[in-house]
C-alpha cells in the first residue's frame, strides 16, 4: 500500500510498498477514502516527533472496513466509518468511569500506533461510528475535530442571551462557533488575525460586525463596548499563548467563565495582576482535550461523537465549508508545508482518495 511515514523529526518520506496490516483480534481494516490534516501533526513533523517512530501519522480520518479480524460483529464488513483515534486502556479509574477521553494509558491512531495518512489503516471495532450515505467521507473526517470543538462547548454552562467570545478562529475556533451558533446562542465574538479567516466565517453566516483582527487595535476595549462595559459571559481560548490566556481575564465579566483548549505554544504563567483578578473575579477556569465517545453500541447517545453526527444528519452543520484545500495521498507533505510556511491561506486541508 502507500503510506507516509514519519521516520524521525523532519523526516516524513512517501512509500508505495508498505505491506498493508492485518487486523487482530477485534480489529478491523479500514479502506482510508479522506483525512483531514490537523495542527498537531505539523510540530508532529517537524519540530517534536511522534511518540513512536517510525510511525504513520493521521488522527482525522474516515473509510469503508475492508477486513475484519477474529472476534468481530460480521455486519460491520463493508461499512461506512467514521473513527474515533482514542484507544483508551479500559482499566483505569477515568475509563472505568467512561470518562475515555481523560484515559491515563491510552493509545492514539496517528501519534502511538499508524494511522490514516496512508491507504490502509487497522482499528479497533469499538473505535468505529457508523455512519449513512448522507455523511459525506470529508464530513466523516472532520468528526473529530467537530467532536473537540463540541468537547470545549459542553465544559461551560452557556445560555442562549450569554455573551462568548472564541479567541483563534483556525480550524477549531471556527468548528466551535458553528456549533454556538447551532445551539442559538446570539452574542458570539470572534479574534482572529486573517482576513481570510473572517471571510470564511461570514460564508457560514457569521455577522462582520463580530469578528475582531486582533491587528487592528485594542481587543478589550472592543469587547467591552460590545458588552455595555461588562465583559463576555465565556471565553474559549483556542491559541495556546500566554496573551491569549492573559486577555481571558480580562475579558471575562465578574464569575465569568474560561474554556482553555488552544495546545500551548510553550510554558504558561500568569501575571500577578491576572492572578489576582481570577480570584477576585470569581472565575471559573475549566480545561479541556480530546472527546467524549462511549463507543457506537452503547445504550446511550450522549457522547461528543454522536451529538456531531445527529447534527450532520440533519444539515444543520457543515464543516466541509471550511475545507480550503484538497490533496491526493501523495500530495500531503505539500499541506504540511502549506501550514508549516504559511504560504497560502487555509483552515482545513484534506487528503482524498
Amino acid at each position: 500500500m502507500k503510506a507516509w511515514k514519519l521516520n524521525d523529526v523532519g523526516d516524513i518520506k512517501y512509500y508505495e510498498d508498505e505491506p498493508v496490516p492485518d487486523p487482530g483480534d477485534g480489529e478491523v481494516l479500514i479502506k482510508v477514502k479522506a483525512a483531514g490534516i490537523c495542527g498537531s501533526d505539523v510540530p508532529r513533523v517537524y519540530k517534536d516527533g511522534a511518540h513512536n517512530m517510525p510511525l504513520i501519522i493521521g488522527h482525522e480520518f474516515s473509510g469503508q472496513v475492508e477486513k475484519l479480524g477474529q472476534n468481530v460483529d460480521k455486519s460491520k464488513f463493508g461499512k461506512r466509518m467514521g473513527i474515533f483515534p482514542l484507544i483508551p486502556c479500559r482499566k483505569c479509574a477515568a475509563c472505568l468511569g467512561k470518562k475515555y477521553e481523560m484515559c491515563s494509558n491510552y493509545s492514539y491512531l496517528g501519534s502511538r500506533r499508524d494511522g490514516g495518512f496512508s491507504e490502509y489503516v487497522t482499528v479497533p471495532e469499538w473505535n468505529l461510528i457508523e455512519i449513512p450515505h448522507s455523511v459525506t467521507w470529508e464530513q466523516a473526517a472532520m468528526m473529530e475535530p467537530m467532536a473537540v470543538s463540541v468537547h470545549a462547548m459542553r465544559q461551560l454552562s452557556i445560555g442562549p442571551e450569554d455573551s462568548v467570545l472564541v479567541c483563534g478562529a483556525g480550524t477549531i475556533g471556527q468548528l466551535l462557533i458553528m456549533f454556538l451558533l447551532e445551539r442559538g446562542i446570539k452574542n458570539v465574538y470572534a479574534a482572529g488575525n486573517k482576513d481570510f479567516q473572517k471571510k470564511v466565517l461570514m460564508d457560514i453566516g457569521f455577522p462582520e460586525e463580530h469578528f475582531y483582527d486582533i491587528k487592528t487595535g485594542d481587543l478589550h476595549e472592543w469587547i467591552m463596548k460590545k458588552t455595555s462595559h461588562r465583559g463576555v459571559d465565556a471565553y474559549f481560548e483556542c491559541v495556546g499563548r500566554n496573551e491569549t490566556i492573559g486577555n481571558s481575564v480580562e475579558l471575562v465579566k465578574a464569575g465569568g467563565q474560561v474554556c482553555l483548549m488552544g495546545n500551548p505554544a510553550g510554558d504558561m504563567t500568569f501575571s500577578k495582576t491576572n492572578y489576582w483578578k481570577i480570584l477576585r473575579k470569581q472565575l471559573t477556569l475549566k480545561g479541556t482535550w480530546n472527546s467524549s465517545y462511549l463507543g457506537a453500541d452503547e445504550d446511550t447517545k450522549s457522547d461528543d461523537w454522536h451529538y456531531v453526527l445527529k447534527r450532520l444528519l440533519e444539515g444543520k452543520i457543515k464543516p466541509e465549508k471550511l475545507i480550503t484545500h484538497r490533496f491526493k495521498l501523495s500530495e500531503l507533505e505539500k499541506g504540511l508545508r502549506i501550514m508549516k510556511d504559511k504560504t497560502e491561506d487555509y483552515v482545513k486541508i484534506m487528503i482524498v482518495e
